[in-house]
């Protein structure tokens, strides 16, 4: 599994283009439009909660916030403290290089807007 393409709204993975978020899980890529619960929407957008579904089989999970805004709620960061998984969270284009160095060893999910 490689990320081959970055841009605002679109990413390209194994040779497949994505126009919404994506969840990598185990080294291999699915597309999972995230669901939007308005309950925790703020200015900044929705935020990632425990609301979606989270690929947390792994030792290391990887979120590309697309361009650094879109926020990660305190509760997926204890959830990962209390699964004493490493959470790396990075804007997109920096996540990619992250998620690229050991792509079968890290979970992700990366964020193309925002």
């Amino acid at each position: 599994m490689r990320v081959e393409a970055f841009s605002f709204g679109s990413i390209r993975i194994d040779g497949v283009t994505y126009t919404h978020d994506v969840m990598i899980d185990r080294g291999t890529s699915a597309s999972a439009r995230r669901s939007h619960p308005r309950s925790s929407a703020t200015p900044l957008g929705t935020p990632l909660s425990m609301e979606e579904d989270i690929p947390w089989k792994c030792l290391r999970l990887v979120i590309g916030t697309g361009t650094g805004r879109l926020p990660v709620m305190d509760e997926v960061k204890h959830e990962a403290r209390c699964r004493q998984l490493e959470l790396v969270i990075l804007p997109t284009a920096e996540a990619i290089r992250e998620l690229n160095k050991h792509p079968d060893e890290v979970n992700a999910i990366l964020h193309v807007t925002c």
